[in-house]
């Protein structure tokens, strides 16, 4: 305690206050040993922890080897800049508390460690009981202080009578920057306030709801939710405020949240802009800066953007700065409250007082370095296992973002971009469109093409010139670039013609949302530099791969008729190409026939199996629908689905599938006894009926399937509102025992809303992301963000469309928990499959025998 005056000052008085005799005061061990040598043994130890507290652990071993201080019992006084959790604390503390709570709180705590009784004065005091991990709790009173060590929610204790703070959390001071000597000063009005209730009546519902709410921070104010409820303390009555805050940093929801945001920006220099204002907004940072590792005509890194919290101020230029050199060397620096330590050698760190900060290469797929990401806060960071993914995924996003740049560059140099717009031009698309038929071709992808021609472009050019005309070509190009994904194709074709290729397609209704946010786009006024402010609107022809042709030029013909059947139809809007009359009679002649094809035998169900990424045995199985036409063969799920829904024949066909299936699972599970898991989608028809939750409960008692065995899969793209039943359906499955997995995850804009809303056990990462591993960083980003941020959350998650090694190596890197796809078995009829179980059982029978007994 010698170097903390104050501090040393108040424990004396509590101490005398309380006839304790004999006090001795020691700078460091040295110091302590020769103070106490040939001493009695001490009834307790103080020790002031600060910093990151590693220099008092250190004190506490080396006391713990001085024979009066063998027994002693420790308690941990945290100051105002200690970083350390009381969780942090190791064991031979036996209690803790506060700076600001000595005067009123230590005796207390000591007597907790007596069981309750008071500490009894003597000339040669006896040893004390030996320490134990943490403070007892009484067995009356209710003490809250174990969520303050064993949870990380940022809580406030607050009296009820006076309104004033009488505690905070090492969380909730970590996360508004404010000491507990701070918080217990000030009212609760200062503190927190509640924005559509009032105090009073929070305080007396006390019912655990989530408030919208502000709270005092070193920032200023941070938005949020607080919940209340009462707890007791040493015979008095208190309420608990437990924070949850809007900032990424510190909520993975939220986190999840800015990705999405974040990767669904643009890619040009303005979206580089806009990505690091969002991270220094949501993260909480103080500064944030992006650099280029390799500039065209300097050695020097270039800035490429910056972004400071407060005034601006002359900053150090790269080569003083130290942190910067190490990350373009490939280091990653990660400093979440110890910055300071850094601030002798990097001038940056000092000048902006920076207590977080993260260093971050930017890294190409071949690992070289083609940039740094630095972010600083003047607060230690937010939790840093959230800061950590999330900023790893900023990177890679800025990462891809220096490549897309550098790729542009080097396109207008070799004649295949535009000049003006930095697109490819017609030549460079016609060929990317080749290389995505070739592999569509080969894994069996669907993708489209839009061609997204201007309205009345003429008009503009001719009466109000080529230089205005310019600056709309341009406006529009980065109104379709903020469309897209950064694995679809946006080009230039032809003056006011633009074509899109949209990769991965899994529904039609995901190409037709983004057409339709293509002509909400462009029906917004442009405002054009010191010009007049313009309507430009768009007209879009849609054709799909390989729905509608095989090959490129004929997709681009019919995406062309389209876009002309649009502007017929008054322009400004989209159109998907329309099938021949020969196409339209041949879908209701398969309506007509798929009312009978239960009856006729031709249903089928496969079964593709699920694999522990792990061991890489079998631990579930998906059943997947397949129609065998006589005539014309098998038929694909994605063209005779769509048409069960238009007919409303998914209900009786969805029950006849989970009806087989479950038989066929009990089956398994009575020879093999492997306790597969079994996964059946069920579709938005299906989720809307009332009587869902009794047809599985038939379905379960008529097969015997143990309904822990059963998963149903909800896909993505069904709204929660728009399905009036799903909640209710999902949550009486789930009271009966049945697992839930949200299906096709991230392709649509209901994840985090599935997340928090439905009971889902599991959530299945779609294959038009898995496919992009080692293709697109930035698909890699968002599977590892998924990946993380579901664990955090409790959710367990299987990876589909897995096919090639780097797919596994990838997912098992970033510890996915179970995978699917053609890289271990193909969708297999029951007869196929049950020879694999067959077979796997022979195999390890055979691992078995050959065992030493």
């Amino acid at each position: 305690m010698a170097p903390q005056r104050e501090l040393r000052r108040e424990l004396f008085d509590v101490l005398d206050r309380e006839g304790h005799p004999t006090i001795h005061s020691a700078r460091d061990t040295t110091h302590a040993a020769i103070l106490l040598e040939g001493r009695e043994p001490l009834s307790l130890i103080v020790i002031a922890f600060d910093g990151d507290g590693r220099s008092s652990l250190t004190l506490c071993e080396q006391l713990r080897l001085l024979p009066p201080c063998s027994e002693a019992p420790i308690i941990a006084v945290l100051v105002d800049d200690a970083t350390m959790k009381p969780a942090q604390l190791p064991a031979m503390v036996a209690g803790w508390l506060y700076a600001s709570q000595v005067g009123t709180e230590l005796i207390p705590r000591w007597q907790q460690l007596h069981g309750g009784r008071a500490v009894v004065v003597a000339e040669k005091p006896a040893p004390a009981s030996p320490p134990v991990a943490a403070v007892a709790v009484p067995s009356t009173g209710g003490d809250y202080r174990f969520i303050f060590e064993d949870g990380e929610g940022d809580w406030l204790i607050v009296d009820p009578v006076v309104e004033r703070v009488v505690e905070a959390s090492p969380a909730y001071m970590r996360h508004s920057g404010l000491a507990n000597s701070v918080l217990t000063g000030l009212t609760l009005h200062q503190v927190l306030s509640f924005e559509n209730v009032s105090t009073d009546q929070a305080f007396s519902d006390a019912d655990r709801r989530w408030l919208a709410c502000q709270r005092k921070s070193i920032r200023g104010h941070d938005t949020g939710e607080a919940s209340v409820r009462r707890v007791r303390h040493s015979g008095r009555d208190l309420i608990a405020l437990q924070f949850r805050s809007d900032r990424a940093g510190v909520r993975p929801t939220v986190a999840l949240t800015l990705l999405a945001r974040l990767f669904n920006g643009g890619y040009d220099d303005e979206g580089v802009v806009d990505a690091a204002q969002l991270l220094l907004d949501e993260m909480g940072m103080d500064y944030l800066a992006v650099w280029s590792a390799r500039p065209e005509e300097s050695s020097v890194p270039v800035q490429i953007v910056q972004r400071l919290r407060g005034e601006d101020q002359v900053l150090p230029g790269p080569q003083l700065q130290s942190s910067l050199r190490l990350v373009l060397g490939g280091r990653t620096l990660m400093h979440p409250h110890d910055a300071r330590r850094l601030a002798d050698v990097d001038p940056l760190i000092g000048q902006l007082g920076l207590r977080g900060f993260v260093g971050l290469p930017l890294l190409d797929e071949r690992r070289s370095v083609l940039g740094a990401l630095l972010a600083g806060s003047r607060n230690p960071l937010g939790e840093p296992e959230i800061v950590e993914p999330v900023l790893q995924c900023a990177a890679a996003h800025f990462a891809h973002m220096l490549e897309l740049r550098r790729t542009r560059e080097q396109g207008r140099a070799e004649g295949l971009l535009d000049a003006l717009t930095g697109l490819p031009n017609r030549l460079l698309f016609n060929d990317r469109l080749d290389t995505i038929i070739r592999e569509a071709t080969r894994t069996g992808e669907t993708f489209a093409v839009l061609f997204v021609d201007l309205d009345r472009f003429k008009f503009i050019n001719d009466t109000l010139g080529h230089a205005v005309g310019d600056q709309v070509l341009v406006a529009v190009t980065q109104r379709l670039r903020s469309s897209v994904r950064a694995s679809d194709t946006v080009a230039r074709y032809a003056g006011d013609e633009f074509t899109i290729v949209l990769r991965h397609i899994v529904k039609t209704d995901d190409v037709l949302r983004v057409a339709e946010k293509i002509v909400q786009l462009m029906d917004v006024p442009l405002h054009l530099d010191d010009g007049p402010e313009l309507q430009v609107t768009a007209s879009i022809g849609v054709s799909f791969f390989p729905e509608d042709a095989p090959d490129a030029e004929t997709l681009l013909k019919h995406a062309d008729e389209a876009m002309y059947a649009a502007k017929s139809m008054g322009r400004n809007n989209y159109r998907v190409y329309d099938v021949s009359p020969a196409q339209e009679q041949q879908n209701a002649t398969l309506k007509a026939r798929l009312r009978h094809a239960e009856a006729n035998g031709e249903l089928r169900v496969f079964y593709q199996p699920q694999i522990n990424a792990g061991t890489e045995d079998i631990v579930g199985m998906e059943a997947l629908l397949r129609w065998e036409h006589p005539e014309l063969g098998n038929i694909g799920p994605g063209f005779f689905i769509p048409l069960a829904e238009e007919t409303g024949l998914i209900v009786s066909i969805g029950e006849w599938v989970l009806r087989t299936a479950c038989k066929q699972a009990r089956a398994w599970e009575d020879r093999f006894g492997l306790r597969l898991r079994l996964g059946v989608n069920l579709s938005a028809v299906q989720l809307m009926q009332p009587d869902l939750s009794e047809v599985v409960a038939t379905v379960l008692e008529e097969t015997g399937l143990d309904p822990g065995l059963l998963e149903l899969e909800v896909t993505e793209s069904i709204s929660i509102k728009a399905a009036p039943n799903l909640m209710e359906n999902m949550q009486k499955l789930h009271r009966m025992g049945c697992h839930i997995a949200i299906d096709d995850f991230g392709t649509g804009a209901a994840s985090l809303d599935y997340l928090r809303k439905l009971p889902a056990d599991r959530i299945k990462i779609d294959q038009s992301f898995v496919r992009n591993i080692g293709v697109d960083p930035d698909d890699e980003a968002i599977v590892r963000a998924t990946i993380e941020m579901a664990h955090r959350l409790k959710r367990g998650v299987v990876a589909e469309g897995v096919e090639i090694e780097q797919h596994l190596q990838f997912l098992r890197a970033n510890h996915c928990d179970e995978l699917q796809g053609y890289l271990f078995c193909r969708p297999l009829p029951h007869g196929t499959f049950e020879r694999l179980l067959t077979e796997r059982e022979r195999l390890l029978s055979g691992a078995l025998e050959k065992l030493p007994a």
